[in-house]
Formats: structure tokens, sequence, C-alpha cells
């Protein structure tokens, strides 16, 4: 959906009809509720990817702790990641609706905040969380490589342990630098977020 301003009116038409035969909202993706835990990539971009979360070291810091503790008040943070204009999680609940429904409201606190400092009322902050649900565990290993090298990624450090806004420095702590080496190397992240992770 993020080429929809790029496609023909005819295009745009063929994907309305497709959303709605599989019963998908219009615009949003979709999210796939279960009553067992289960592990999901989560992520959010400020509106177009502006920067708006990271106009500021404070911001981007209080940010994180922010977004931390609502994770883990719905289920467990394996990895997360917060940069200038986005942000990954990857997160194990039962109780997805939950935790989609709180980063909602986490989404309006923060857009209400952001926009009395930056004088900007009405201003769209985020663009609608996605989810993805972990198929296996190579699945799971790919993308926490992901998303702990999406500062690297991005050209904001040369290292993951670099950016201080991300799991990636307890996660080398806890396993070591060679396991993460070698699980790097074992489950490649190739072209995940291709097309939509980007600044």
């Amino acid at each position: 959906m993020y080429n929809w301003r790029t496609m023909t009116a005819e295009q745009q038409t063929e994907v309305l009809k497709y959303r709605h035969l599989y019963g998908y909202p219009s615009h949003s993706p979709p999210h796939f509720e279960s009553e067992e835990p289960h592990c999901y990539h989560l992520s959010a971009a400020n509106y177009e990817h502006a920067v708006i979360a990271g106009t500021s070291p404070d911001r981007l810091a209080e940010f994180a702790t922010m977004l931390c503790g609502t994770l883990a008040d719905c289920g467990t943070l394996h990895a997360w990641c917060v940069l200038p204009n986005h942000y990954h999680a990857l997160v194990e609940t039962a109780d997805l609706k939950r935790l989609v429904r709180s980063l909602g409201q986490m989404h309006g606190r923060t857009s209400c905040a952001w926009n009395r400092e930056d004088n900007l009322r009405g201003r769209q902050c985020w663009h609608t969380c996605m989810d993805r649900k972990m198929r296996s565990e190579a699945h799971f290993l790919a993308t926490q490589n992901h998303i702990h090298h999406n500062p690297v990624k991005h050209g904001y450090v040369r290292k993951w342990e670099e950016w201080p806004f991300s799991s990636a420095g307890g996660y080398l702590d806890e396993v070591g630098r060679e396991e993460a080496a070698r699980i790097w190397e074992g489950y490649p992240v190739l072209d995940m977020g291709e097309g939509w992770d980007w600044d």
C-alpha cells in the first residue's frame, strides 16, 4: 500500500477489490488474531517516513522508553529498534488485539505531545502499525537480525552496538559475539524490508 499514490486509478480499484474480497481493511494492514501466544514482527513509521520521532536524541530516547514499556506490558519483548522515523519490534503475545490497541493509544499520545512541541497542530504523525506473525524459528532469527541491523542499513552507525535506541547491545552481551555472528550468517536478512522499510 506504500505504492498507492503511484498506482493508476485502475490499479487502485483492483487492489481495493482484492483487499475487500479477503476481508482486509481498505488501506491499513490486516491484523490476524490468535488465542495462542505467537511472536510478531511489529513496525510503524512516521507518516510518509518524515522524521518526527527523532527530531532530537532526547525525544528519541523518551519515545524508545515509552515503546518498550508499552510492548512489555502486553507480552515478551525479544528485540526492538527505534530510528528517527520508524520502529521495529519482535514481540511474543497471546493478545495481539490488545497490543495493537495499546500501540495506537501510544501513537495518539505522542502525536499530541509532538505536535504541541513543534507547533504543528493537526499534523499526522504515524502510519498504521503493521504486524507479521513469525512462521518458524528461521523467520524469527532473520527478523531479529533485521531489527538489530536496521541502524546500520540506514547508515546511522557502522556497528549494531553503536546505536543506543535498540536491544542490540544487550543481545550481544547475552549471546556473545561469536554466537551472534553464527546466527547472522545462518539467518541472513536478504531483501527483508525492501519497498517499505526506507527513509
